[in-house]
């Protein structure tokens, strides 16, 4: 099925002024080109990064086919040398494997204690520090986090959204990323921060059928891209080529509105938090109703919440 899709802007020369007034208020996705990210675009090549990151074990994401699913977990954790993961991921197949002679290999950096560090490429890989430049689009004290990743050819990787924003650096390779807004999260079949439709170029739509009415945005990385991803805006990731990327996040909130013990930047707001564990509550106490009553006062309650909290400042 051809789905229609909604192109994300591109936009040359932002300057910061630029970003931070004009275009970060519109909480929109937007790929910034032309901006110095410093010679990482051309060194970080298989060989430079194998000599250069070394024999640092790492921890990866080891599947056996393409569409990775976090909620079903249909993949395995295994750890390699830095040096030899580059080397797998950017082959199409494998002399030494885990599972299978063409399994894909995924990287997403952790910290030097991940239950206490946040990962910062600069510190889990200082000899690449020199070689990337962080867009300074965003104050100092609001950085959270910078995220090394590395994906085999044609590795997907699951519908989900961050509480945090978000700059998706493409160093090297093809990216296609697909988004989707947070007001149409009623149709992406949430299991938590994931959404359940893996396919979603073919998806089940006797299984999901509301996923036809979210709107989708679109777009295609290549070395030198960086891709804004407000926070929780929904977005699924193909790696069309092996491919290097780095994520920088930071906070668009106030520091106290986030988990303190958070350090992979996945937990909701604080705040989110506790209204989800009181609803938890109200549903468990319209349990003591039968059937009839409950989904007359549980519609009632919908009705409440969209009238009290639901914006009217968005499409």
């Amino acid at each position: 099925m051809a789905w229609q899709s909604i192109p994300v802007p591109r936009l040359e020369g932002v300057s910061q002024e630029q970003f931070v007034q004009h275009l970060y208020p519109q909480r929109k996705p937007l790929v910034l080109e032309g901006i110095d990210l410093g010679a990482c675009t051309s060194k970080w090549t298989v060989d430079y990064l194998s000599q250069v990151g070394g024999r640092k074990e790492v921890k990866i994401h080891v599947a056996a086919v393409a569409q990775m699913d976090f909620i079903s977990k249909n993949f395995v954790y295994r750890t390699l040398p830095f040096d030899k993961l580059v080397q797998r991921a950017a082959e199409e197949k494998h002399e030494e494997f885990f599972i299978s002679e063409d399994e894909k290999y995924y990287l997403r950096s952790l910290g030097e204690d991940p239950r206490k560090d946040v990962a910062d490429i600069r510190k889990q890989f200082p000899l690449l520090e020199g070689d990337i430049k962080f867009p300074k689009f965003f104050k100092e004290e609001q950085f959270f986090s910078s995220v090394f990743r590395i994906s085999s050819p044609g590795l997907q990787l699951w519908t989900h959204y961050d509480v945090m924003d978000n700059f998706l650096i493409q160093v090297t390779g093809k990216k296609r990323v697909v988004l989707f807004s947070p007001r149409d999260a009623q149709y992406l079949y949430l299991s938590g921060t994931k959404s359940e439709v893996l396919d979603i170029d073919d998806p089940d739509l006797t299984k999901y059928p509301l996923f036809s009415k979210a709107r989708r945005y679109e777009c295609s990385l290549k070395a030198g891209d960086v891709l804004f991803i407000p926070a929780l805006w929904f977005h699924n990731v193909i790696s069309e080529e092996f491919g290097v990327g780095v994520n920088i996040f930071w906070k668009h909130l106030p520091s106290e509105c986030y988990d303190k013990t958070d350090t992979y930047g996945n937990k909701d707001p604080t705040a989110a938090s506790r209204a989800a564990q009181i609803l938890d509550r109200a549903l468990k106490t319209l349990a003591e109703l039968p059937e009839e009553y409950r989904d007359f006062y549980a519609r009632r309650m919908v009705l409440h919440i969209q009238d009290k909290a639901y914006s009217r400042n968005f499409e």
